[in-house]
């Protein structure tokens, strides 16, 4: 196994942005790819380790850019600063994430017929607004999201297989949103799934998440078994 990581330039508009990528160079030919949508701190380290190993597994990991330039936050606030526009212009929202999408259909070691996104926390939103916007792609992977749909842009037919892993204590998930949310896929038409982890809280797959009064907190007995639930949900849906 030889994992090659790399950074590539693309565009929103007149907006750099700039992915990171990994594959295992000793496989061959094109194989299926995963976007990672990160946290509202920025492309990190977090989502890129995170295709370091989905490289490990065999597809082309491909951790996206929201904000620019690879750009991270420095703070809570900074990363609210950052977010915050992307939360108030959903439409804008969906044309970055969707420049993310175009941009990997072209590398050369990608079938592109064989696309899913992953996110965490503010990234579970994005992907699950890939889905939202009618993209043509296998499946969506949302890790400790937000849920909530937006409420400005048409509803459209979602054709992605649809995965929610949830703390089901998440403050910035109440119950009132899963329920919302259960249904708003169910009324599109989506093949979708809401995993629920008990005395569980937001961030839970990020070890450095740490501020209970905040409600995150790092769970790895919740971490481990979203990260197999995701590998069952690629495994079938790249079959």
């Amino acid at each position: 196994m030889a994992i090659i990581t790399n950074t590539v330039n693309y565009l929103d508009g007149d907006v750099v942005l700039e992915g990171f990528f990994a594959f295992d160079d000793s496989l061959q030919g094109r194989r299926p790819a995963v976007l990672i949508s990160h946290t509202w701190a920025g492309r990190d380290g977090f989502v890129q380790g995170k295709a370091e190993q989905l490289a490990e597994l065999g597809y082309v990991g491909f951790a996206l850019d929201m904000y620019g330039g690879g750009m991270v936050g420095a703070s809570p606030k900074e990363n609210e600063r950052l977010m915050q526009p992307f939360i108030a212009d959903r439409a804008m929202l969906q044309r970055r994430i969707s420049a993310a999408l175009a941009a990997v259909r072209l590398l050369p070691w990608v079938d592109d017929s064989n696309i899913a996104a992953i996110g965490f926390c503010f990234g579970g939103l994005c992907v699950l607004d890939l889905a939202r916007s009618g993209a043509d792609i296998k499946g969506v992977v949302s890790f400790h999201g937000l849920l909530g749909a937006p409420d400005t842009l048409e509803k459209l037919p979602i054709k992605a297989k649809v995965l929610a892993l949830h703390g089901h204590d998440d403050p910035m998930a109440p119950v009132a949103q899963v329920n919302a949310f259960e249904q708003e896929m169910t009324e599109a038409g989506a093949d979708w799934q809401v995993h629920a982890y008990g005395h569980t809280v937001h961030a839970f797959t990020n070890p450095a998440a740490n501020n209970p009064a905040f409600g995150m907190i790092y769970q790895p007995t919740a971490e481990r078994r979203s990260w197999q639930s995701m590998k069952n949900f690629l495994t079938e849906i790249f079959a």
